[in-house]
């Protein structure tokens, strides 16, 4: 089910973020919000259930990180609800975005977005992070809402290229994450993240190996 009020609080939320899309792009943003707050009902992907909300907090939230989306082949670990790969490949269909989750009604969702959106830059697997054997490493790994920066080192470490790095999107700054990375990890930069529409900060770690250990 969709809104009237999406169509253009997704325009008005772009054009705040100096954001230009394709009006089919547009629709394809809009349909997956649609698909995500229909099967939110029974699969429970997603805490936001306000349709008031659901363009700012998912599609526009999603959708801050885009600057630093610098690879061909992206990994969204825990990707749950498809946020923010989803979103993400429906706006840069030249890149390759692999969808893991463990949960497997979620990559069930995952798997039927795929299907009605027409994706063919995206892949999902259903399986654990720290199973998941690709066939080869990934330069950026996206994570939203799935854990603390020192788990998901430890858990993603395997999957992630030497010279790759986390893309870890968080609320407040989480220091107490910053100051719990193991030896060898370090954040190389903090953006905070503008989502209008959105109450409270959003920022975006990028964690890399240190120097060293490269």
């Amino acid at each position: 089910m969709s809104y009237p009020q999406w169509p253009g609080q997704l325009q008005n939320g772009l054009a705040m973020m100096n954001l230009s899309f394709s009006d089919h792009q547009q629709h394809q943003l809009l349909a997956f919000l649609a698909l995500l707050n229909k099967w939110n009902k029974a699969y429970n992907l997603t805490a936001v259930r306000d349709p008031q909300t659901m363009v700012s907090r998912q599609l526009l939230d999603s959708l801050s990180v885009l600057p630093w989306v610098t690879t061909d082949y992206l990994l969204d670990v825990g990707a749950g609800g498809g946020l923010p790969g989803i979103p993400l490949a429906i706006v840069f269909p030249d890149k390759h975005f692999t969808l893991l989750d463990s949960n497997g009604k979620k990559t069930r969702f995952l798997n039927q977005c795929v299907l009605e959106l027409g994706l063919k830059n995206v892949e999902v697997i259903h399986g654990r992070a720290e199973d998941c054997q690709p066939a080869q490493r990934f330069t950026q790994i996206s994570s939203r809402a799935f854990t603390a920066l020192e788990n998901l080192v430890a858990w993603c470490e395997d999957l992630l290229a030497p010279e790759g790095e986390f893309l870890a999107m968080k609320g407040l700054y989480p220091e107490d994450e910053v100051a719990a990375l193991p030896a060898g990890w370090k954040v190389e930069s903090s953006h905070s993240l503008n989502v209008p529409g959105a109450d409270g900060e959003r920022h975006l770690l990028i964690v890399a190996r240190a120097e060293q250990h490269r």
